[in-house]
């Protein structure tokens, strides 16, 4: 008897939220799918069990209250801030190993300050018409260079680049010239310097007169490139 008055009060209640809900609910166009019945107070009607009753024109959509599993909103990624560059040398902070680099100077990609480019182009000693070999304003140059290298807090990557004058067969002079660059090389890895490449340019990058003496001991010079 109990069980049979309990679904009687149940059936009285839900009939009673349906007739509230009917000028409350609506429907959201899911093809007549049944919906949460609302009451006036837009609140849902529910039977004596506190279950949520549904109704063709109900509202459709999940609630946790009936029982649905609402999906949770993922959490906004917390930004990572933009790394700067304090001392303006091109490297940011964050892999910069010398912070306090002056401003405007040639770095690494450390950050750290290297030795600016350099041109052996001596107006008292060039080198010799067809010789590789040094002469010793040259390799006191070199030696200057080579303790530049060493002061600096960076790591120079260098590339020694070597000219001649238009003198003689091209294909000649593109030999010669690199061989001026592998002497200049030598050389300064004996001062104690690493990771040198050579190249030879032959007559082809001429700073100077190719038709005066002059001029032509003037193409006969090596380049010194870092990065």
């Amino acid at each position: 008897m109990l069980n049979e008055t309990n679904k009687k009060i149940a059936t009285v209640a839900a009939a009673v939220g349906l007739m509230m809900g009917s000028t409350a609910a609506f429907a959201d166009g899911h093809g007549g799918m049944p919906g949460y019945a609302l009451d006036a107070e837009k609140s849902v009607v529910t039977n004596a069990y506190g279950e949520c009753w549904k109704s063709k024109g109900g509202v459709k959509q999940l609630l946790e209250k009936c029982g649905d599993v609402v999906a949770q909103e993922e959490p906004e990624p917390t930004p990572v801030p933009v790394d700067g560059d304090d001392d303006g040398d091109g490297v940011p902070n964050s892999r910069d190993k010398c912070p306090n680099t002056r401003s405007g100077a040639t770095v690494d990609a450390n950050g750290c300050e290297i030795v600016e480019n350099l041109t052996i182009n001596l107006l008292v000693e060039e080198f010799d018409f067809d010789s590789a070999v040094l002469k010793p304003e040259m390799k006191a140059a070199l030696e200057d260079f080579a303790n530049k290298v060493k002061a600096s807090p960076g790591h120079e990557t260098i590339t020694i680049i070597g000219h001649t004058d238009s003198t003689g067969p091209e294909a000649y002079n593109l030999k010669l010239s690199l061989r001026r660059a592998q002497s200049a090389a030598a050389y300064l890895e004996s001062l104690g310097l690493d990771s040198i490449t050579t190249e030879g340019r032959g007559e082809s990058q001429p700073i100077a007169d190719n038709s005066t003496r002059e001029g032509r001991a003037q193409n006969r010079r090596i380049e010194i490139t870092t990065k």
